[in-house]
């Protein structure tokens, strides 16, 4: 998925001009951190943040003289998940889609990635997920795929996050068709992967398992 079809067009984005009120007034409707500042021009100047409201000279203030830092905005043909990278090495839970010569598309909310990544690991269909880790030198994605198949149990989707460092453990979250998963994580912590979180399994409500996953993931 492209970050442009992730752009959630309801948040507005903020002027140079605009006031401490009015920006203040904007971060609190939209219930967000940050809001992207945009000129005449369409051009995306600056991210605002709340801490910089905060830390304002005084309330004659332009929010255009608040601004420092180069702007920082995801393109929109970029995958979604540098959008997600940019919210993490940024510490925002906005991110701007800018096209190269800075003209403004809109921007990304951190939730908005949470649910592509939910609807990515079929969190909507039946079925249990398992949040496992890993010693690099042991993950197979095909042997990790085998060893659920042979318990009678599919794999609908998968994902896994390469650590920083080689002593670190891979993470990997997989979405299961089966909903009891006792056996498979006990035969998955035989084959070395421990798992580390487990959803879905109490007969919880979509909404609820979505919820949870969303939690887990924000951590």
């Amino acid at each position: 998925m492209k970050a442009q079809d992730a752009i959630h067009s309801a948040t507005p984005s903020l002027h140079p001009a605009d006031t401490l009120e009015d920006a203040m007034g904007a971060l609190m409707e939209h219930h967000v951190r940050h809001l992207p500042v945009v000129d005449d021009d369409g051009t995306l100047v600056g991210i605002l943040s709340e801490e910089q409201l905060m830390n304002a000279p005084g309330p004659e203030a332009e929010i255009g003289d608040l601004l420092a830092a180069r702007p920082i905005s995801v393109h929109p043909e970029a995958h979604i998940f540098d959008a997600a990278r940019m919210l993490v090495e940024h510490s925002l839970n906005v991110v701007p889609v800018a096209r190269e010569d800075g003209t403004y598309l809109g921007l990304i909310r951190r939730h908005d990635i949470f649910e592509q990544f939910a609807k990515m690991l079929a969190t909507k269909e039946p079925g249990a997920i398992l949040a496992l880790e890993v010693d690099p030198r042991d993950f197979a994605l095909a042997k990790l795929i085998h060893v659920i198949e042979q318990n009678e149990a599919k794999v609908r989707a998968v994902a896994s996050e390469t650590p920083e460092r080689s002593t670190e453990k891979i993470r990997v979250t997989l979405k299961l068709n089966v909903k009891e998963t006792a056996r498979i994580r006990h035969v998955l912590e035989h084959h070395g992967y421990h798992v580390v979180a487990s959803f879905g399994e109490q007969g919880e409500e979509i909404e609820e398992l979505v919820d949870e996953f969303m939690r887990y993931l924000d951590v």
